[in-house]
């Protein structure tokens, strides 16, 4: 499984991939869920309860869902598999509803992010050239954010705040950037040969940097409170993570994903696994949501004390999953689809605790993009 992929999907200055998870056969039975949110005492605790809705239009092959805000879900179609080039599409609850934003001028485009009417993401051009991109809910309105010409991509909206990365140069390491006020602030710390910037709530904003001391192999992930100067380096002390990124932030709180090893050594031989990382501001405030039952899990957004991501079963099934700050909190969102599908992948959350993501079709390469109404 390409971690990287699932969690950082734009984040890389090459072609626009939406590339969905690894899995197999169908996940288990609701009977097998895991509870969720707690109510009373132990002995009362009840499961939280999902209805799944397919958002996939058939004219579109396959179609994720990347953000969720304020009524509307977006995300991007996509026609291959492991490569694919995208339309940035936008759903206000339906099917019926998808909007194309695919701009005049780009081969391509994704939208990651939504907020009060306004859609994020990122196109690309002829020329191969990735720019960051706004939209206020049609193609028409399209605003290119680059700020350099040469390659950028916009990661996440709200408070008037809108968080990606780019190049300042044709040649030159990826920085982490922060677009407010019609100004273009370059998040990038001392000390990290790269950065990038994955979400903001409008007050802080996290994502992840190359240590220049660890190589570009390895990143830490990194909190911000608007300026290059405020970093913050979340990443695990005292443990066995070798590697983090975050990839949500709100109301304060931070998660991730960490690339555990049984020594704390570098990766050898492949021996290591992916674990969901929640943060409160601080590298010592770490929780591993990591849940029982799983070999490997990630964090991808987080609102209202609720994170979502994913989580591989041990025989190699991945399960949209979604916590309450602890690891035993974990609901299977998986269990909540219709028959037919093998894998799924959460990839937001909105303050109501509706989630969207993707699930694909059992035996086939087809994704279609999936809204979780929480009941």
């Amino acid at each position: 499984m390409n971690l990287k992929a699932a969690l950082l999907a734009t984040a890389t200055a090459g072609a626009l991939l939406l590339v969905p998870a690894c899995g197999g056969d169908a996940g288990p039975s609701q009977a097998d869920n895991v509870t969720g949110d707690t109510k009373g005492s132990a002995s009362s605790v009840t499961p939280a309860q999902y209805i799944a809705i397919d958002l996939n239009v058939g004219s579109y092959g396959s179609t994720t869902g990347r953000a969720i805000g304020d009524g509307e879900q977006a995300g991007g179609s996509c026609s291959g598999h492991t490569t694919c080039t995208s339309h940035a599409l936008l759903w206000r609850g339906s099917a019926s509803t998808i909007v194309d934003l695919q701009p005049d001028g780009f081969i391509a485009s994704v939208a990651v992010a939504t907020s009060g009417g306004v859609q994020v993401g990122a196109g690309q051009t002829t020329s191969g050239r990735t720019h960051a991109l706004k939209w206020a809910g049609s193609a028409g309105s399209v605003v290119d954010l680059d700020p350099t010409g040469f390659w950028s991509t916009a990661q996440s909206i709200a408070g008037g705040q809108i968080v990606g990365s780019g190049q300042k140069t044709n040649v030159g390491p990826t920085h982490a950037l922060l677009w407010i006020n019609h100004l273009v602030v370059d998040l990038h710390p001392s000390g990290y040969s790269e950065s990038f910037a994955m979400a903001t709530d409008g007050a802080q904003q996290v994502g992840g940097g190359h240590p220049v001391s660890l190589g570009s192999g390895y990143s830490h992930a990194l909190l911000w409170a608007g300026n290059a100067e405020s970093v913050v380096d979340l990443h695990p002390l005292g443990g066995n993570f070798v590697s983090s990124n975050s990839a949500g932030v709100s109301g304060g709180q931070q998660v991730g994903v960490g690339i555990y090893t049984s020594d704390g050594q570098p990766v050898i031989n492949g021996l290591s696994r992916a674990h969901a990382l929640l943060w409160r501001g601080s590298s010592q405030s770490v929780v591993d949501l990591h849940p029982g039952g799983f070999s490997e899990s990630g964090a991808a957004a987080v609102a209202a004390d609720r994170q979502v991501g994913f989580g591989i079963t041990a025989d190699g099934l991945q399960h949209a999953l979604v916590w309450n700050g602890t690891a035993d909190s974990v609901v299977d969102l998986h269990v909540f689809l219709p028959p037919g599908f093998s894998r799924s992948f959460a990839s937001g959350i909105d303050a109501s605790g509706n989630v969207v993501g993707w699930a694909e079709v059992t035996g086939t390469e087809e994704t279609h993009a999936i809204l979780w109404v929480r009941q």
